[in-house]
């Protein structure tokens, strides 16, 4: 961790929130180049030879719905809920014990635990999002969890993020939310909450 970067989030984080809603990959774990080579390697089992540029670009979505746009960009007909089993099963057996965590926000999460409420809101599968959450060593500080499936829309809707604000009883405006993609700052906005880039050091 540099000082630099923690100190440079804590100062963007000031103010009378009562919750932070961190998203997972990405944003706490360095894991998305992991996400990107697991959705094209699946993708591949399919005859699909997809643009991994095209993750980062949806990062924050339920995978069902990256596969829906898959299949609409490339013609195809993958099965979003087997690609979403396979998927699952590479990155568990392949990348998952591997993953690191971005130092400055699991320190700005680790330093803010019992200040403020804290949930992790996520377009991953739940058992992925635990054992990455585990293995970052953020786990026993996360109050909620909010993956993929569990509101009728995912990111960039505002459901999981107005979920996650309910299942910790805090006024959506009283809640801050840590992302490292567009869908989840829209999503964000249409919670009518406030956000911060990680990778940018934005405010919004």
């Amino acid at each position: 961790m540099t000082v630099s970067d923690f100190s440079r989030l804590s100062k963007l984080t000031e103010g009378d929130y009562e919750a932070f809603l961190y998203d997972c990959d990405g944003t706490l774990a360095d894991n998305m180049p992991a996400h990107a080579a697991t959705y094209v390697a699946v993708a591949k089992q399919y005859q699909v030879e997809m643009d991994p540029a095209i993750i980062d670009e949806l990062a924050g979505w339920p995978i069902a719905n990256v596969v829906e746009e898959l299949n609409l960009r490339y013609n195809a007909t993958m099965d979003p809920e087997e690609f979403r089993s396979r998927k699952a099963q590479l990155f568990a057996d392949e990348y998952i014990s591997k993953v690191l965590p971005i130092p400055y926000v699991v320190e700005h999460l680790k330093a803010n635990a019992g200040k403020v409420r804290i949930a992790v809101v996520s377009g991953g599968d739940r058992i992925a999002v635990q054992r990455t959450l585990e293995i970052i060593g953020v786990s026993e500080y996360v109050e909620v969890l909010v993956c993929a499936g569990e509101t009728p829309k995912g990111k960039p809707f505002a459901d999981p993020f107005l979920k996650a604000a309910e299942l910790l009883g805090v006024d959506p405006k009283k809640c801050l939310v840590f992302e490292d993609g567009v869908p989840g700052v829209k999503a964000a906005e249409a919670a009518g909450m406030h956000w911060v880039r990680i990778d940018q050091f934005k405010f919004g």
